[in-house]
């Protein structure tokens, strides 16, 4: 189970660096827990349900464009 913990915060490190977001950002956007890294570096867990919901998050996200040109004039 660490080894799978440890897997899941190296992912969602790597993710934190390309996307520029913040960790309490990624825990409220991805399952609602501005805590979730903290607890993970901490020695805590998740379920599969929630590993499930921050990978599918990762892998769904889509940084908002600035300067969008599809505004109505």
């Amino acid at each position: 189970m660490i080894e799978a913990t440890q897997q899941l915060l190296c992912e969602i490190e790597n993710f934190l660096a390309r996307a520029g977001m913040a960790e309490t950002t990624f825990g409220q956007k991805s399952v609602r827990d501005t805590k979730l890294i903290q607890r993970l570096r901490s020695g805590g867990s998740v379920t599969l349900r929630t590993a499930e919901k921050v990978r599918r998050f990762m892998t769904d996200y889509q940084p908002h464009a600035t300067g969008s040109s599809n505004r109505a004039a």
